[in-house]
């Protein structure tokens, strides 16, 4: 059971219809049941948890790369029957469908956690100013491609990761329409247990398109934006650091 009182309107609401629109998917992960969704709480199966091993992980990136080719609505696109707000973390975010990639993610996914990041002293002037450059050239299209938008879970940290004696579990979703990149630089960004194997079967399975590697840090923006708004100028200090290396992909 996971309860916040005083939670905004359909927090987690929009945490179950994540779960449901992931869950929907023949072939894809496993993701956790929910048992009630209230206003203020959540009521979730449980999860036995187990150690990671290199099986587990294979399977994972194939599954993972099946919920990424269910595909969504468009770019930004909330969960399937959700028209409420949505989020990530404790942090609202917006969810407005785009057709193109790069005008979501630079609006929707980045920019949007600036302004709280200088304010709370983790993200400098000079630093904020290669964000925005970076996002102008992201808005403008520069890493827009065939990919047509894909069905992320969103918030697809190591923690988010159960690993059980079935196979993975995914928790807690910011779930939207994507780029499957992102979902798979987060998974790099802290750390995913046999992540080589996770990758490598998500490849076979989906091949990657070519400089995949390179363009991690354009996908590692939004997350580094987010922790950079909340959890100490180390984040911002990162953030930027990926902004320049977005920068000199061009």
């Amino acid at each position: 059971m996971k309860e916040r009182p005083g939670a905004p309107d359909g927090f987690f609401e929009a945490e179950a219809a994540g779960l449901a629109w992931l869950r929907a998917v023949d072939g894809g992960p496993r993701v956790v049941g929910v048992h009630d969704v209230a206003h203020d709480r959540i009521s979730l199966e449980r999860v036995a948890e187990t150690r990671p091993d290199a099986a587990t992980a294979s399977a994972f990136g194939r599954a993972l790369a099946v919920l990424h080719d269910a595909g969504a609505a468009a770019f930004g696109a909330p969960p399937d029957g959700w028209d409420g707000p949505v989020f990530i973390g404790s942090r609202r975010q917006p969810c407005h469908p785009s057709p193109a990639w790069g005008a979501f993610y630079a609006e929707q996914r980045v920019r949007p956690f600036l302004g709280p990041a200088v304010e709370a002293g983790n993200l400098s002037t000079a630093d904020v100013d290669v964000v925005h450059r970076a996002c102008d050239l992201i808005a403008a299209g520069a890493f827009d491609d065939a990919d047509r938008p894909a069905r992320l879970h969103g918030d697809l940290w190591a923690g988010n990761v159960l690993w059980a004696r079935d196979g993975v579990v995914l928790i807690d979703p910011a779930a939207h329409g994507g780029h499957r990149e992102t979902d798979l630089a987060m998974l790099a960004l802290f750390g995913c247990p046999f992540l080589d194997r996770v990758l490598a079967a998500y490849d076979a399975r989906h091949p990657l398109a070519p400089g995949w590697g390179d363009r991690v840090p354009l996908h590692q923006l939004h997350p580094l934006a987010v922790h950079a708004a909340g959890h100490g100028p180390a984040y911002g200090a990162a953030l930027a650091d990926a902004a320049e290396r977005t920068l000199a992909l061009v």
